[in-house]
Formats: structure tokens, sequence, C-alpha cells
């Protein structure tokens, strides 16, 4: 079993009469890159507060690295990085002197520090632009910015809050790129984001929050193998009469069908070979057809399943 780096056990933090943690726990193995879930209002961002000891809590405890963490423990939090969703970078500074002073809050040796800045410019690929202020960077070079800020340290921990939020594919390719290698040398990383491909492409496991409350965790396989629908067939054709479309639901695990315009709709629950049983029973009844599709279940899908579909503010 991988050691805890983190250990959330039944927290609870209220603002007023408002809940907004509710009994959460969680656990963060070693070397992990976790995703943490949720729509807006979920808790996260008040849980990872409470995580690195910026707001106290009501019930429950919290330790990191196998330790209770509190305010005071400055010796764990040198141990930490936290790359925020809003870029947070002083615009009076440079690229290099920005890396700089965050660097200086947790090393002190000036030597140690320069080897570090060189680093983490190399690594975000900002060595070109280190005597550039923010003001003339572009988006996503403002974002590898705020990363080199949260990682020269080198931290044991990383958070990484929204990282890609409103960069170029080229710049968000970097940035996934450069938290696996992050990850590939030793840094356990929570990640927190709305695109579902970047989480399912980059977290090894993933756990859902909503009103507060732990609702869901697993890998990306078996939080999608926990739905019911497992296969969605689209097919084109004309005959839509009901009692065709009740064998059609009596094929093995068909669990649902409908009629959207022109297409019938089909939703398995599970087996194999679900769209080759249906087609040998539309050929058997010498039924025509159109174009076919079929679509596995994604990240997406799992997301709305548990936390609905309602707008949030």
């Amino acid at each position: 079993m991988s050691e805890n780096i983190v250990k959330v056990d039944s927290l609870v933090k209220r603002y007023g009469e408002n809940i907004a943690v509710d009994h959460f726990s969680l656990e963060v193995k070693k070397g992990e890159i976790l995703g943490l879930l949720g729509p807006n209002g979920s808790g996260k961002t008040t849980t990872i507060n409470c995580i690195l000891s910026l707001l106290n809590y009501d019930k429950g405890s919290i330790e990191v690295f196998g330790q209770k963490m509190s305010p005071e423990r400055f010796d764990l939090k040198r141990r930490i990085g936290v790359v925020p969703q809003n870029v947070a970078v002083l615009n009076a500074l440079t690229v290099e002197e920005n890396i700089d002073f965050f660097c200086g809050l947790y090393i002190k040796d000036k030597a140690e520090r320069k080897a570090c800045i060189e680093e983490a410019l190399e690594f975000t690929g900002l060595t070109e632009f280190r005597k550039q202020k923010p003001k003339k960077l572009s988006g996503g070079l403002l974002r590898r910015l705020n990363i080199a800020c949260g990682i020269a340290h080198k931290p044991e921990l990383i958070f990484f809050d929204e990282p890609t939020v409103a960069v170029d594919p080229q710049s968000r390719n970097a940035i996934l790129e450069g938290i696996r290698k992050m990850n590939e040398q030793g840094s356990t990383v929570i990640y927190t984001s709305h695109y579902m491909e970047e989480v399912e492409e980059l977290c090894s496991r993933i756990v859902i929050m909503d009103h507060g409350k732990n609702e869901a965790e697993g890998t990306s396989q078996s939080l999608k193998s926990s739905l019911r629908n497992r296969e969605t067939i689209r097919i084109n054709m004309p005959v839509h009469e009901k009692e065709l479309l009740d064998q059609i639901r009596n094929i093995n695990h068909v669990y649902d069908v409908r009629i959207d315009e022109e297409d019938v709709i089909i939703k398995c629950d599970g087996g194999e070979h679900n769209l080759v049983h249906i087609l040998n029973f539309l050929s058997e009844k010498q039924l025509p057809f159109g174009r076919v599709t079929t679509e596995l279940p994604t990240l997406n899908d799992v997301f709305l399943e548990i936390t609905g579909k309602e707008l949030r503010d």
C-alpha cells in the first residue's frame, strides 16, 4: 500500500447556516494524479483551502505527509506547491523576478534558488522570455509563468486549480505534458478542471464531489462502468412502428429505445457486440437503414449523472 500524502477525514466547514463541506473524506496516495471534480459551489475550493490550512474548519481532521496540518506547519507547507486558477503574478516584476520572488518564500539560499529558477524557466519553456514582464506575455505564456512560480521550489505535493482555462491547444498540451513530467519525477498532484477530457487523459484516480460530499471515486473506467448506459446506438431508419421498437427493446441488454426525428436511439446496459446483434435483427426483418453510430459513455456522462444537469451559479 502506498503511503497517504493527504488524508482528510469527515471534514465539515460551515459558513453560518450554509454547510460548504459536509463530512468529506479523501485519501491521496504518493505518486497519484488525483482529479478532484465538482460543479461550481460543490466545495472543491473550500476543501483545498482547508487542506492548505488557509481556512479553519468546524469538524474532522487533515493530515499532510502523515502529519497533522495546521497554519503554523511551515515545514509541511514548504513541501507543497499551489497553482491557482486566477493568474497570481506581480506585473511590476519580470518573468525571472516573479519566479525568484515566489521561490524565495521557500528557499532562502541564493545559489540554490538560482538553480531552481533556471530549472523552472527551462521546464516551462520560458527561458527566452525571462526578461519580459507579464503584461507582454500571451495567455498561454502567462499560465506557464503561473505554473513556474508554483513549482520552482520543487514541491512534493502540487495543487493545480484549472491551469488550462482560456489557453490555446498548444499551450494546453504543453501544460499537461509538464504535469505528467512532474508526476514522473515524483510529485503527487491534485488537479481540478471542468475539462473532462483532460481529467480522463491525465488523472490516475478521480473524486467527484457535490454539495460538500464525496459522491463517487475511482478510475475513469470504473466510474464509467458504474453507469447503466454502457453504449448508445443511433440508427437512421424510416420505419418507427411501435411493434418494431418493442422487438428491439427485447434484444438482450437493450433497456431503452426512443425516436429522435428519423433516428432510432437504442441504449444498452452492458454486453458485447450489441451493435452486431441489432444489425442482425434488422437484416432478418429486411428493414432498410442508413447511417449507424455507436457511442460509449464518457466521464462527462458520469459527471452529469452524479451531479445533475441543472445550471449552477
